[in-house]
């Protein structure tokens, strides 16, 4: 293929998009769709390699030494970066990230934490846009081998057959798919490489169309992809994917003014750039928030901008002399080997920095607190209630029969996380009195009669409104509980409408005819207790009381029927809200309590449910 600089000028602008969208720009809230541009042009490209005779480890050596050095290069020094300004926990984690984008898994390994539902509230990392690179590997290490057996066999249309097989293969998880999976992972992004593998095989066919039909379809090209910029993120990807993926395809086939325009010298030296500057932004960005705080757009914009100096160092000193090194290039094996180093190098550098971590970690757990502490950040970081496997994914509509324990009386825990973060203390209860425990919780879904978006799903959280009901329907079909203890983050929604939400939940539940007891939420940090406890003195760690509060209806107006247990004293003894009470660290993230502070508060909560007499006394 003739050398495009409408292509360079199109990467240009695509990395555009992504760094304003990373900046929050506003009125840019679609930005993030410069990466569909990005995989519809590698498609575009790669394909023009794939229709004529090739070497499979040629075409491997190519991209090796064309992406794997320069990712290498922002992987390790990002790492560097990391220890002079993150905590030890956020350390401990990057080490799992850095070992998942060196070996272009990156995409899989943010997919399980989006999906690890009992996980803590983590902080973005500095590596997180290392998924689109590691879709884009995993794309052609099974493109290329297929590819090459295809054109053996029959040409150039066993390649087309190909390509349409798997872009219409993956236009259904695409569209169908919710959440994380379905932004990050390989089946579902690899129709865009393959609407531009099409377009590649399409182009000998359109050379004779009208140059005003081609101006037209290529212009509307440019205003789609233009359009793809004010989409909104919720509910992404899906139909308007379209756009930017199609807009992208048109801008490729179909020369017009705007291909003029993107052959611009300004543009296509972006282009150049875009590879280095896409690896280097994020994470220039990321650190320098997690030193100085998090900072106004036009700040993040500054950063993202300032970010070129570095990528044009490694664009000029890394990526550009081992792409284009005779030494390199004249033989296959070289470049693979490049790439090898590429990946072992970041792949050393993890070992080094959980090596490097451990001696952080362990200075930061001596200075929680006094007496020794129950527990330190790492392992408050990962103390979840043992009820996991009862707590339900967003796109799951019916609890698994969770019950422990055989008696015939029961109590039922239900809620969402923040209700299910008390198992230890309802099982405790249960356990003393031969009772069982039911468990109905999933996480980030109101008990409270609210419809609600979840940013997992990036959508109405209609699942959440569909287990709710069937919740309330199961123990109506079953025989009357003991006692039903009910909890909710308290900040899904107003007060006035969180109220109104209750009065519709409470007035189902009280035809059970069972006590209710109502958990009061408890106090929230509004910061990642265990990072900030890895970070320094425990005293720094504290929150005010009067914020972490918001306004509680259902508990500052009592209700017939409805007792409150409200844990706020003990949490919070005076105007601030220690991190650590007692040895104890109190929270494993920014809002959910450890399981051993819950099983600490278990005895004082079981003897003020006895002092209501709302269950028998134990001696």
């Amino acid at each position: 293929m003739k050398h495009r600089t409408d292509i360079e000028g199109l990467r240009g602008v695509a990395v555009l998009f992504v760094l304003a969208f990373h900046a929050t720009v506003p009125g840019l809230s679609g930005g993030f769709a410069g990466v569909d541009v990005f995989f519809v042009i590698s498609g575009f490209l790669i394909t023009t390699l794939t229709t004529r005779p090739f070497s499979l480890a040629d075409f491997y050596a190519r991209r090796a030494r064309r992406i794997l050095p320069a990712a290498g290069t922002v992987l390790v020094a990002t790492a560097l970066a990391a220890w002079a300004v993150l905590p030890a926990l956020r350390l401990r984690e990057l080490g799992a990230d850095l070992f998942a984008a060196a070996l272009s898994l990156a995409n899989w390994r943010f997919i399980a934490l989006e999906t690890d539902y009992l996980a803590a509230d983590r902080e973005p990392s500095p590596l997180l846009h290392f998924w689109s690179l590691a879709v884009e590997e995993q794309y052609y290490l099974l493109w290329a081998p297929l590819a090459w057996l295809a054109f053996r066999l029959a040409g150039r249309r066993a390649v087309a057959a190909l390509a349409l097989v798997i872009t219409a293969g993956s236009l259904w998880p695409a569209l169908t798919w919710d959440g994380p999976a379905a932004y990050l992972a390989t089946p579902a992004r690899a129709w865009q490489f393959g609407v531009g593998a099409l377009a590649s095989l399409a182009v000998p066919y359109l050379t004779r169309l009208p140059r005003l039909w081609a101006a037209a379809l290529g212009t509307a090209g440019a205003a789609a992809v233009a359009w793809s910029l004010t989409i909104v993120e919720s509910g992404y990807p899906g139909p308007e994917a379209l756009a930017p993926t199609l807009g992208t395809a048109a801008l490729l086939l179909f020369r017009s003014p705007v291909s003029a325009l993107l052959g611009t010298a300004p543009l296509r030296a972006m282009g150049r750039l875009s590879f280095a500057w896409y690896l280097w932004h994020w994470p220039v960005l990321v650190l320098a928030e997690a030193a100085l705080g998090e900072q106004p757009w036009a700040v993040r914009l500054a950063l993202v901008l300032a970010s070129a100096a570095p990528a044009w160092l490694t664009m000029r000193l890394v990526e550009n002399p081992v792409r284009f090194s005779p030494v390199v290039t004249e033989r296959p094996r070289r470049g693979l080997a490049v790439g090898v180093a590429a990946i072992t190098v970041p792949v050393m550098a993890t070992l080094l920095l959980g090596w490097a971590t451990a001696p952080r970690v362990s200075t930061a757990t001596a200075a929680v607190a006094e007496p020794a502490p129950a527990l330190d950040p790492l392992q408050a970081r990962d103390d979840y209630p043992r009820s996991q496997g009862c707590e339900v994914g967003p796109t799951d509509v019916v609890s698994p029969p969770c019950r422990f324990g055989t008696g015939r009386d029961r109590i039922v825990l239900i809620g969402d996380s923040h209700a299910g973060q008390w198992f230890a203390m309802a099982q405790r209860i249960a356990q003393r009195r031969g009772w069982a425990l039911e468990v109905l919780v999933k996480p980030g879904c109101p008990l409270p009669r609210l419809t609600v978006t979840d940013p997992r799903l990036g959508r109405t959280y209609h699942e959440c409104d569909t287990w709710r009901e069937n919740a309330l329907r199961r123990l109506e079909s079953e025989a009357p509980p003991r006692l039903v203890l009910l909890g909710s983050l308290n900040a899904y929604a107003t007060p006035e409408a969180t109220a109104r939400g209750w009065r519709a939940t409470l007035a189902r539940l009280e035809r059970l005819g069972a006590p209710l007891v109502y958990l009061r939420d408890t106090p929230l940090p509004g910061l990642d207790v265990p990072a900030c406890l890895a970070a320094g003195p425990a005293a720094a760690c504290g929150f005010p009381r009067e914020r972490a509060l918001p306004p509680d209806r259902l508990a500052e107006r009592p209700r017939p029927g409805l007792w409150t247990l409200d844990v706020t004293p003990l949490l919070c003894p005076g105007t601030t809200c220690p991190a650590v009470l007692d040895g104890v660290i109190l929270y494993r993230d920014d809002s959910h309590l450890t399981d051993t502070a819950v099983v600490r508060l278990a005895p004082r909560l079981e003897r003020d449910l006895e002092d209501l007499d709302l269950i028998p006394t134990v001696l």
